[in-house]
């Protein structure tokens, strides 16, 4: 497996992710903004980008993120 280009550590379980957050020249340059759901395991991945955020206290949290599938379940919700 490969590890996400990405791996965020938030404490909410819903998040947006535009793919540009951090990007100079904003939005113009991610993807379409969704909303993701994090569930029982503990993390999501973006669907567009491959971001994965990882709730903080969760059990995928200090896990190693190359050992857990992809999970993008949550995106859109």
């Amino acid at each position: 497996m490969i590890a996400p280009p990405e791996i965020l550590r938030v404490t909410h379980a819903r998040n947006l992710c535009d793919g540009a957050t951090d990007i100079p020249g904003g939005a113009s340059l991610g993807h379409p903004r969704v909303f993701l759901e994090i569930d029982d395991s503990g993390y999501v991945d973006c669907g567009y980008c491959d971001r994965r955020f990882v709730l903080v206290g969760g059990p995928a949290d200090g896990a190693d993120q190359v050992t857990l599938p992809d999970h993008g379940d949550g995106a859109g919700r």
